[in-house]
């Protein structure tokens, strides 16, 4: 069983506990959270809705990610992530956000922003975001599912702190 398989079902089991509804803003990981999520029986419960905005235009269009900050910034970034979630948050009746954003490779990385770089913000409803830098190691795959599994590592800390 993977990191991401064993966390989803506790990720699952809290926030059913504390009545709390999640939405998912996922770029790199492209649904796996999501899907991960609703792997298990009563995630309907939890899981409000995902978006999958991949594109600058797609985080524009779906979360209202200002096109000037993403071209200040770049769409793998804290900001990004911040305001992804934010957006998340603005365009659902959830109650947390967790969004995401990164390079999983094999190409797209620089000197500044390697493959393997990753964002990930949760964000409370009326609370500030915390959001995580990582550069995760490995091939695509790889990056993705330790992305996915930070992710909900990192919700089930911050829903267990504040709930």
């Amino acid at each position: 069983m993977s990191e991401l398989e064993a966390l989803a079902p506790r990720v699952i089991a809290r926030c059913r506990e504390v009545g709390v509804r999640l939405v998912l803003a996922e770029a790199c990981t492209g649904g796996l959270i999501t899907a991960a999520l609703t792997d298990v029986p009563g995630a309907s419960a939890v899981v409000e809705r995902g978006y999958v905005p991949y594109s600058n235009e797609s985080k524009g269009e779906q979360l209202g990610v200002p096109l000037a900050l993403l071209q200040a910034h770049g769409s793998v970034s804290a900001e990004a992530v911040v305001a992804m979630a934010a957006g998340a948050l603005e365009r659902s009746r959830a109650d947390w956000a967790v969004a995401e954003t990164g390079i999983a490779g094999p190409g797209g990385g620089t000197e500044a922003k390697p493959v393997g770089l990753v964002f990930v913000a949760v964000h409370r409803r009326g609370g500030e975001a915390v959001v995580e830098r990582y550069v995760f190691p490995g091939d695509r795959r790889q990056v993705r599912q330790a992305a996915a599994a930070r992710a909900l590592a990192l919700l089930l800390e911050r829903v267990s702190v504040e709930s």
